[in-house]
């Protein structure tokens, strides 16, 4: 596995709320992050039908354009009834004409359970898989996941996209019930650092 070894990632984003984790992330480390958005670089269109095929494009289109060792993750739900729906698509069925609209992908997922009769519990789970990619083409994917199921209604302000409806394994709240660090802590995103971390920054 190629290590990490210089002073600057590029995260091939534009969220600065994802920054901010990842440049909390990588502070022991004493690399400084910058964002895809801070360099002007476009959002390429993902293509690929899964989380790894749309994380490549991303840091592999970023680490191109400026020469940096780029990161870029792709995340979803997944609801096992719902035969892995909405999985890649997870944002997609937030969008509207005027941008995205969570209650309204909410509301799709609950109202595609009921039609497909499925029993409770809803089993469901976050993945996020991210990836490490350099100039000369070599990356390094990381998968994370935390198990869960669907509940309805939406319960809790905090977080965003899906979080109302999902209640984490060996927990009686959502994750938009929890506070936002306790979330981080257990997310599949922390998941996936942990194993970045662990495989090319230990």
């Amino acid at each position: 596995m190629r290590k990490f070894s210089g002073d600057t990632l590029l995260v091939a984003t534009h969220n600065t709320g994802k920054l901010e984790e990842i440049a909390h992330l990588m502070q022991p480390f004493g690399v400084s992050v910058v964002s895809a958005g801070e360099k002007g670089l476009p959002e390429p269109e993902e293509t690929e039908t899964t989380f790894i095929g749309n994380a490549r494009i991303k840091a592999h289109a970023a680490a191109r354009a400026t020469g940096l060792p780029a990161l870029a993750d792709d995340s979803g739900i997944v609801v096992d009834a719902l035969d892995g729906a909405p999985g890649v698509y997870t944002a997609d069925w937030a969008e509207t004409g005027s941008g995205r609209d969570f209650i309204m992908a909410m509301g799709k997922v609950h109202d595609r359970l009921r039609e497909s009769g499925a029993a409770q519990p809803w089993t469901a789970r976050f993945c996020c898989t991210l990836v490490l990619a350099w100039p000369d083409g070599h990356d390094e994917v990381f998968e994370g996941k935390v198990e869960g199921r669907v509940v309805w209604p939406m319960r809790g302000a905090e977080g965003h996209g899906y979080d109302p409806i999902f209640q984490p394994e060996g927990h009686d709240v959502t994750f938009a019930e929890m506070d936002r660090w306790e979330k981080n802590r257990i997310s599949h995103r922390a998941d996936a650092f942990a194993r970045m971390i662990g495989g090319s920054f230990g």
